[in-house]
């Protein structure tokens, strides 16, 4: 099979979601391919910050996401070793609202959300079961993908424009002139599910332990847990036995002890290698990477998915004249880069400090920021003025720099947007 579109969207996640509905919206073909038969994968980001609730309100999707199960923090906290108070490095309740919280989503809902919406769109084409396999290249100029379905057919899909939105595993990082670089992490996660009863916090919790930063997000009936463990670490601990972790992760996290006994074998433990990395250039002709797929962030902040989210509303604005022409310069995909490029190098940055003087240190049982008095004067220091409590919201909520999403075409009228609903916020931390 081989047919045409205007913009093939390789990866169905949250950057590939919002490209396809923002240029179906503004008139330009579109169509994008997901390797999987749906959405529904467990140990996904979940955090949804002020700037990707803010474009959906703009969209005119507020009232049906703030019907999605969600829970809803204010506080983001870094914690600081076993047995000490963690350290404040944002609070969002400084930004003017109504978006002064992350909330809480299982992405797969998020992207549900996002799917029906665009296939409103006559231009929009979602293709499940759909894995792109190579690039196809013409004059050293892509021009579309190589892919096969899940019942084993193949095809070609020819497009003006190929974006890679299919993450740290992107068919475009094997592109050697795009050149990958690297930064050093200095742990790995661990990832399971527990039991989640009545009478447990709610929203994101998380504590510290010897040597083990751990992490709970409330699914409602069940917690997705993390364990952060120092880097290459994963064979070593699990042969010091599951009884052996289990009573690390409870040290941790007492209030879990009575219901540890369900994780029942290391089949149930998932080992996500953590990557920081960026690549030198997100684009060649005819092709361009954004998202996960141009820079592998850490997990700290949960920051990852709403820079991906920023960078498809940059590319959508940038490029949907250019898709609706129906002719796509260099200069035209440079220019997203150059937009987005700031933003995320200085969101690694604060990833890396964060490694370097919080993760790092506690994952060795050693204080951070050079122990308690030190790490007191900082968090003193964060919340000593509004202007210094307002400047690490605010990049935490938006990045440094706010996208807006484009025009959209004549034939489209999005719905108004739905009055804001403010329930109290969960007041937990948000952690790595």
């Amino acid at each position: 099979m081989d047919d045409k579109t205007a913009c093939c969207v390789v990866g169905g996640g949250p950057a590939g979601m919002v490209l396809g509905l923002l240029l179906a919206r503004a008139g330009v073909r579109v169509t994008v391919l997901e390797k999987h038969a749906d959405f529904l994968r467990d140990f996904r980001g979940d955090t949804v910050h002020p700037s990707t609730l803010a474009l959906l309100d703009e969209l005119g999707l507020a009232e049906r996401f703030a019907r999605l199960p969600q829970r809803r923090v204010r506080t983001v906290q870094l914690p600081v070793g076993a047995g000490r108070a963690p350290v404040t490095v944002a609070d969002l309740s400084v930004l003017r609202g109504p978006y002064d919280y992350v909330a809480m989503v299982p992405q797969w809902d998020l992207l549900d959300l996002l799917a029906e919406e665009a296939r409103r769109e006559p231009s929009f084409e979602l293709r499940m079961n759909t894995e792109a396999t190579g690039f196809l290249v013409e004059s050293g100029r892509v021009t579309g993908v190589r892919y096969r379905t899940a019942d084993g057919g193949s095809g070609t899909l020819r497009a003006v424009l190929t974006v890679a939105c299919d993450g740290r595993g992107s068919l475009a990082r094997a592109r050697p002139e795009l050149r990958l670089r690297r930064f050093a992490c200095p742990m790995d996660a661990w990832w399971f599910r527990l039991p989640r009863r009545d009478g447990d916090p709610s929203g994101l919790v998380g504590s510290a332990g010897d040597g083990l930063l751990a992490a709970m997000i409330d699914r409602g009936d069940y917690w997705q847990c993390a364990a952060l463990i120092p880097k290459g670490t994963d064979a070593e601990r699990r042969a010091a036995g599951l009884d052996r972790f289990r009573a690390d992760y409870t040290a941790a996290a007492p209030w879990l002890a009575d219901r540890a006994q369900a994780l029942g074998s290391w089949d149930d433990v998932k080992l996500l290698d953590v990557h920081l990395d960026r690549l030198r250039r997100w684009h060649r002709p005819g092709l361009l990477c954004i998202g996960d797929a141009a820079h592998a962030m850490s997990p700290v902040f949960g920051i990852g998915i709403n820079l991906a989210v920023q960078d498809a509303v940059a590319a959508a604005r940038l490029l949907a004249g250019p898709l609706r022409r129906g002719r796509v310069r260099p200069r035209d995909v440079r220019a997203v880069q150059r937009r987005r490029r700031p933003t995320t190098v200085a969101t690694q940055a604060l990833q890396r400090a964060a490694h370097a003087r919080f993760i790092a240190p506690v994952l060795r049982g050693a204080p951070p920021l050079g122990g308690p008095e030190r790490a007191r004067r900082v968090a003193a220091l964060v919340t000593a003025a509004p202007w210094l409590r307002r400047l690490p919201a605010y990049f935490l909520a938006y990045g440094a720099r706010r996208e807006r999403p484009p025009a959209t075409a004549p034939h489209h009228r999005p719905a108004a947007p739905a009055p804001h609903h403010r329930p109290p916020a969960t007041e937990h931390p948000t952690l790595p």
